[in-house]
């Protein structure tokens, strides 16, 4: 059972938090309660925030509200720390982590309610909780708003999918549904490595194992070496977050294994790049040709305020493997031979690009323009692109 917060004054440690150290008097409010009560305020709630010094915060459609819990109010800092606590629970590892590192990640279940993705971080000698709420549910394409024919990656037999974006751009629901569709389709046997385990998948047509940095295997690395010898035709893996993951992800999408992995970068082009960036200088021209070779698609997103204040709207890049895009990634982009000028010719094999998709949405009235300049991964050319549109606007008001 989860242990009671207090707001008394702070017992002065640095330590990390550790369930054996001594727990502030008087207990009120207990972690779960406080929890569940801020999920009651609002069904769009993507995050709860605990800060030393505010309230319990929501994030709503990229904005923090505070919420009045009674017997909660501000927290202080003997507060986040034994929210921690109740958070890290018997997980030392996870405590370790934290002790060394300064920042953990783990994952909380309220049965019945909700699951979180947790990190709990020092900052300026006091503890701060950040837990992403992950949907009860497994999400589909339609759901979400994707296009219909990303439905076509659950036919792949083999290669790298990546699905890349800033952090809270809903990577890890489009990876979700689109593993989904191949546990409904597929007799096939799927291996996730996460950090944590985020939407728990059950056996359906496939057989799913998930395994977690930390509680199941040390590092992305190491697990993703060990699939290699565990026989899966599918393969998560959460990030490819340094050189030995992408090799071995590359190795295991060359071996006839289907590899789907995220990277926290803003477009397509910025994708290749990174992965190419992180090998040394001599590597590199042999890293782009594989990466040519290995790559099916990178899916792109970002998250974008809706005009009328409803919430926001999925904002969708898609790179597909063809005989051009596998040219300009393995030479190189140059003049004239772009990977968005392939993704904005490519439509009828299934490709778009972010500033493409924010005009449409600008010229819909679903986007407002100056917000979606501000996204845009070109603003003076799509400024350009909607010259007529803007000029109509100005006549109109």
């Amino acid at each position: 059972m989860a242990s009671d917060v207090s707001t008394h004054p702070p017992q002065g440690s640095g330590a990390a938090p550790d369930a054996t150290s001594a727990a502030p008097a008087a207990p009120k409010v207990s972690t779960a309660a406080i929890v569940a009560t801020m999920l009651q305020v609002s069904k769009q709630a993507s995050d709860l925030i605990f800060s030393p010094g505010r309230a319990p915060q929501i994030e709503i459609n990229g904005q923090l509200k505070e919420v009045n819990i009674a017997g909660v109010g501000k927290l202080l800092p003997d507060a986040t720390h034994r929210i921690a606590i109740d958070l890290i629970g018997q997980h030392e590892i996870v405590a370790a982590k934290l002790e060394k590192e300064g920042s953990t990640d783990l994952s909380y279940s309220l049965p019945g309610v909700a699951r979180f993705r947790v990190n709990v971080f020092r900052q300026r000698g006091t503890y701060a909780i950040v837990m992403r709420v992950i949907p009860q549910t497994i999400p589909d394409l339609a759901s979400l708003n994707l296009p219909p024919h990303l439905g076509e990656i659950a036919e792949l037999r083999n290669g790298i999918v990546l699905v890349t974006g800033p952090t809270g751009s809903g990577k890890s629901s489009t990876l979700a549904a689109i593993l989904n569709k191949i546990n409904e389709d597929k007799a096939y046997h799927v291996l996730t490595i996460e950090d944590p385990i985020e939407f728990l998948h059950r056996h359906k047509k496939s057989t799913i194992h998930q395994r977690e940095i930390h509680s199941d295997t040390p590092s992305f690395a190491s697990a993703l070496r060990a699939a290699l010898r565990q026989a899966p035709k599918v393969i998560l893996v959460g990030e490819m977050r340094d050189k030995e993951t992408i090799e071995i992800g590359l190795e295991a999408a060359e071996t006839g294994h289907l590899v789907f992995s995220t990277l926290h970068t803003i477009d397509a082009s910025k994708t290749v790049e990174r992965i190419v960036g992180v090998f040394p200088l001599a590597d590199q021209q042999a890293i782009r040709s594989r990466v040519s070779k290995a790559f099916r698609y990178v899916i792109s997103q970002r998250l974008i305020p809706k005009k009328d204040g409803s919430g926001r709207v999925a904002v969708i890049e898609i790179l597909k493997s063809t005989m051009r895009t596998r040219e300009y990634v393995e030479k190189g982009e140059g003049e004239g031979k772009t990977l968005v000028d392939a993704m904005r010719d490519g439509a009828t094999e299934g490709m778009q690009h972010f500033d493409s998709e924010l005009e449409r949405l600008i010229r819909a009235g679903v986007i407002d323009l100056e917000v979606g300049l501000g996204y845009a991964s070109n603003a003076g050319n799509l400024r350009l692109e909607l010259a007529d549109f803007a000029e109509g606007a100005i006549a109109s008001s």
